[in-house]
């Protein structure tokens, strides 16, 4: 009012409409769009391997379509399912800030979308720049659902590298001859280990390593470089169950960007990238390149102590450099990969992976912690029931489970997300998971005899902007393993790892505050152990499980129940008008 006195807000409720005025008037988020895509949900008739089959799609593509966003972006996805099965999908490593309803995992933020149905996903890209990826988050219908999310920076926002000449989507899959769906329903019922994959996958190929795969264009991915340029692969780890190497003969990759941040550049030969993980890796092309050796090959292979047989074989795509005309991709010379079950190779390429930590790019570590956890993760077995042909296919007649601090998560058949907005919580959850082990026992030594697990529906209720460590340990039942787990809904540091039982007496004192890995997917090493850190600022429902979906189908998962914080935009909004019913 002209000539009064200025009045000041200093509400929580001003505050927030103050910030939010200065957020919006930043120039990054000013030029932030609303890009818009529609998913058709369907099944389609591809082959591979001599075996022709009818696989759900999105949009009749294996793998679906690249989506690309730049930070800041609103993104909208409508989904319009018309396949026989339910389905849901999930923007793996989105943060999700305020749109939990939108996360995808079935019976957590969502009830599925049915037969005939359609959900609009509807979120916003926030402080996120580099790959992440989409797939469908119901039972093991990512064999053939998923693809690329890629997050630009800002429109004038450079990398903090050299820009290379042209960026690739690589998203390494498993193909199955069989049905998945029939795969693993088999092996629930019968109890056993579940049939594994018949090949593994370059952007939905195989390549010429495999009977009925000639190495040509239909069946062998092929990358054209030009000598003396510089290529940017963005891997995605799609793969159901295995952790895989990665490497191209004669050629030096650079690592910058690991799960949509960016890292300190180092140089590998070989890669290791677990299920549900994303790298971005510079290939730097020869300058010169003989005539008599246009062509390199670039090979996976998978990593695995697994309990049982798993898929040990190894997949073959091509680059190749122009002018060159296009090479056999059959009897390249293939580069040198560590044995399937070298962890050593594993936890030395692990150890490479730092935060950029620069001014642009802070490495915000809590240094102080509020809750601590300590979470053992690994395999179990339920007694036998309902046996099949007289008994159960798993160890010494029982049947697999897989569990967190014993608990074998049991999946609700409402959503957990829609349960907490209702504060109604009876008959579906319960706010007493366990921070520790009930019953401490040498966890990569000898096994305790009994090695049955307990089942529920069990959540940590965290208050909003807790900071949280939590150290997973991997245990020896039934065989050590290393486990990718995967939280939702935050980022988290990498402080601390190590091999055997984990010591806070003096594993804590080796911690790196300083620049450790942020990511949203890390392995607990093989009879080992990993500590994380993250701070819980955003309200919702969050699974935390491993992405070796066979072990995810045994229960390998829990829930972190982070309830509303004192600002408006702190608290969990409504659900959206079209969210699926159960």
């Amino acid at each position: 009012m002209a000539g009064g006195r200025r009045r000041f807000c200093l509400s929580p409720a001003c505050l927030f409409v103050a910030v939010a005025a200065v957020v919006l008037a930043m120039p990054e988020l000013a030029a932030a769009r609303t890009r818009r895509y529609t998913f058709n949900v369907t099944m389609a008739t591809v082959t591979r391997l001599c075996v022709t089959k009818s696989i759900p799609t999105v949009n009749g593509r294996f793998p679906g379509p690249k989506i690309v966003v730049r930070e800041g972006d609103r993104l909208v996805v409508q989904v319009h399912n018309n396949i026989n099965n339910n389905v849901t999908f999930h923007w793996h490593g989105v943060r999700q800030l305020g749109s939990g309803w939108a996360d995808g995992p079935s019976y957590i933020t969502q009830c599925p979308i049915r037969p005939g149905q359609s959900y609009a996903y509807d979120f916003r890209i926030v402080g996120q720049r580099g790959t992440l990826w989409w797939h469908a988050h119901f039972s093991w219908l990512r064999a053939t659902l998923y693809g690329p999310l890629v997050i630009l920076p800002p429109r004038g926002v450079a990398y903090p590298f050299p820009k290379p000449h042209r960026e690739v989507p690589l998203m390494l899959g498993e193909w199955f001859n069989a049905d998945p769906e029939a795969v693993i329903s088999q092996a629930l019922r019968t109890g056993g280990g579940p049939n594994v994959s018949d090949a593994y996958t370059f952007n939905g190929l195989p390549g010429p390593t495999y009977n009925c795969s000639t190495g040509g264009a239909r069946d062998t991915f092929r990358l054209r470089v030009t000598p003396g340029r510089t290529y940017m692969l963005r891997l995605v780890n799609a793969a159901l169950n295995d952790e895989l190497f990665f490497a191209v003969a004669n050629h030096t990759l650079t690592v910058v960007q690991a799960d949509a941040s960016y890292v300190k550049p180092f140089a590998a030969t070989t890669l290791v990238i677990s299920p549900g993980q994303t790298m971005d890796v510079l290939l730097t092309a020869h300058a010169a390149v003989l005539p008599s050796a246009p062509a390199f090959a670039v090979a996976v292979a998978p990593y695995t102590n697994t309990v049982g047989t798993f898929d040990n074989t190894t997949a073959v795509a091509v680059v190749e450099y122009a002018p060159q005309p296009a090479s056999a991709a059959r009897g390249l010379p293939l580069p040198a990969l560590p044995l399937y079950n070298d962890t050593a190779a594993v936890a030395n390429f692990s150890a490479s992976f730092r935060s950029l930590a620069s001014a642009d790019y802070p490495a915000r570590v809590p240094r102080a912690v509020d809750r601590r956890f300590f979470f053992t993760v690994g395999l179990g077995a339920d007694p036998c029931q309902s046996p099949v042909n007289g008994t159960c296919q798993g160890p010494n007649g029982t049947r697999f489970r897989a569990s967190v601090n014993n608990v074998s998560f049991a999946m609700p058949r409402t959503s957990l997300l829609q349960a907490h907005y209702r504060r109604r919580y009876s008959g579906v959850l319960t706010a007493n998971f366990p921070a520790a082990p009930l019953v401490k026992f040498d966890y990569t030594g000898t096994p305790p005899n009994n090695t049955f697990v307990t089942h529920g529906t069990r959540v940590v209720p965290l208050s909003f902007n807790t900071t949280v460590e939590v150290v997973l340990q991997d245990t020896s039942i039934l065989g050590a393993e290393s486990h990718p787990l995967h939280l939702h809904g935050y980022d988290f540091f990498v402080v601390g790892t190590g091999f055997g039982n984990y010591d806070a007496s003096n594993d804590t004192a080796k911690y790196n505050l300083v620049d450790p890995v942020q990511r949203n997917t890390v392995s607990v090493p093989t009879a080992g152990w990993v500590a994380i850190r993250f701070v819980a600022d955003n309200p919702g429902v969050w699974i935390m499980h491993c992405h070796l979906d066979v072990h995810l189908s045994w229960g390998l998962a829990m829930a972190w129940l982070v309830n509303d914080g004192p600002l408006p935009n702190q608290k969990l909004p409504p659900p959206p008008s079209d969210i699926p019913k159960c």
